[in-house]
């Protein structure tokens, strides 16, 4: 399973541990990935998501899952997101006519 986040598509960096003597190194940065379940209220179901914190603020941020889903763009998204983007757009459809 790959440190990528599903939201921000973060993934590992990588970069030199650099000492006193000039000595460089080789290291991997790697996100603050974690296994986490989102709330859709369209859905009225949990959604599991490996995200960053950074993915999670955002998130927040533009309303919740529903919103972020809704506003962003398919072709952004990670394959797994783009069948959860349809249901919520389907589920909004319905509910709003």
């Amino acid at each position: 399973m790959s440190r990528r986040c599903m939201i921000t598509g973060k993934g590992a960096m990588t970069g030199h541990n650099v000492s006193h003597a000039q000595n460089k190194t080789k290291r991997r940065f790697l996100p603050n990935v974690q296994e986490s379940s989102l709330y859709s209220e369209a859905l009225s179901r949990w959604v599991k998501l490996r995200v960053s914190m950074h993915g999670l603020r955002t998130v927040e941020h533009m309303g919740g899952l529903d919103a972020y889903l809704t506003k962003t763009a398919k072709t952004k998204l990670d394959p797994k997101l783009r069948s959860v983007k349809v249901e919520v757009e389907k589920a909004l459809a319905t509910k709003a006519a």
